[in-house]
Order: structure tokens, then sequence, then C-alpha cells
């Protein structure tokens, strides 16, 4: 993973050749510097990108907070929004905490416990939730496990699922209580039924399973992802 500084000043170099045509002249004008000296030497790596100044590039050129922070070289998959952990004591945000959830064979429901292997809380924009119709009390995050989800998610990742979602559409990923085991996959209908696929394209090992009343119960619709390695 690059280091902040590296992923900053890539970033600001790509802004100035989307939105001033290349021109460090027309950046320094528009962040309000005298001569584009600074701007070149956020561009050269001799003067870090501190983070006001990341801030400032984000408001001023259009971009979504914390998108200087953010390596945009790897995409993520289609559908899904990157994370990023904030201070716990910006009331601009909303904390969800990771778990782990105990399940039961044929049981609608969970019980949840914090997940003390990695504790970190995942952060929302409050008013990003509310744009959503999410819930906060609703929103919980698990860790991703196995490889039948590769190459959208891998192990080690976490998925955010908002409990309140349970009916399956068509396409979409849900956290499933699968005869008592918690798995995500991606659901289709097929011939008027519904089943639990894999994106690993070994179909042959992860082969696709019939979503029944009994042995399948949606816990919620993922989300948001958040990558463990990029």
């Amino acid at each position: 993973m690059k280091p902040i500084q590296k992923i900053r000043q890539l970033n600001f170099a790509s802004v100035i050749a989307q939105k001033c045509d290349g021109s460090q002249t027309t950046a320094a004008n528009r962040l309000g510097y005298s001569t584009p000296s600074l701007v070149n030497r956020y561009l050269s790596g001799s003067k870090d990108i501190g983070n006001g100044t990341a801030r400032k590039i984000e408001a001023e050129f259009g971009y979504p907070e914390f998108w200087m922070d953010a390596d945009h070289e790897v995409p993520l998959p289609p559908g899904y929004t990157r994370i990023i952990e904030h201070d716990p004591d910006n009331e601009e945000f909303v904390e969800i905490r990771k778990v782990k959830l105990k399940l039961s064979a044929g049981i609608t429901g969970f019980e949840s416990a914090p997940d003390m292997d990695d504790g970190r809380p995942i952060t929302f924009r409050k008013e990003w939730l509310i744009k959503k119709g999410y819930v906060a009390e609703k929103l919980v995050a698990i860790g991703v496990k196995g490889e039948s989800m590769e190459p959208t998610m891998s192990a080690g990742d976490t998925v955010v699922i908002n409990i309140a979602d349970t009916i399956p559409k068509d396409g979409k990923t849900y956290a499933v209580n699968l005869d008592g085991e918690a798995v995500i996959k991606r659901m289709a209908r097929n011939y008027g039924r519904w089943f639990l696929m894999s994106d690993n394209p070994d179909q042959a090992r992860f082969h696709p399973h019939e979503c029944t009343q009994g042995n399948c119960i949606v816990i919620g619709r993922v989300v948001m992802l958040q990558r463990e390695d990029f």
C-alpha cells in the first residue's frame, strides 16, 4: 500500500490534469496561492500535502471529503463504496461496530458479539445515512471469510449489512443464515426460485445453493464493502 503522501501527490496531479487542463498556474489561482511554486512542490513531493490542504483541494475542485486520501488506481467493484475511519468525537459521523454473528439453523434472527479480533469501527457520514434511508441501529459490520466471493471481496475484508433489508433482489449481495452458518452470497432468481451464487468463477468448487425457507434465512443486504488490501 502506498504512503498517504504519495497517494495525495498522485491524486493532486490527477486533479490538475482533469480540472485545470494540466496548468499549475490555474490550480494555484483556484487555491488562492500567489504563485504556482507551492503547487509544484506538492507535485514533486518536496513538500507534503497536509490534512488541511487535502480538504481544501477536495472542496475547491468538487471532490468528496477524504477523496485525496484514497488510492484510486485500483477501483472498487461496481456498486460498492470505499469506507473511511474517522474521529469518533466528530458528531457528523456515525460509527458501526464490527461484530461476529451467532446463528442457529432454521431460526430467524441472530445474536451478535463484538469482534475482539478486529474491533475497529466503520464510520459513515450522518447525512449519507439519511440520504440512503439507512438507520444506524440496523447496520452491522462483519468480516468476510473464504474465497467464494472472489474477486469481488476477499477473506479479511469487511462488509456492512442492512438488516432492515431482507427481501431478496436479483443480483444483489446478502448475508444469509445457511444451515446455521453466516455466508455472503449473491441472490439469483431462476425458474421462480432463489439461488445463492458465488462470484468466484470456479463454479464447480463454489456451486449454487437453492435458498429455501427452511435452510436459508436472509440476514440483510450488503450495502458497503471495505477492502483489507487493494
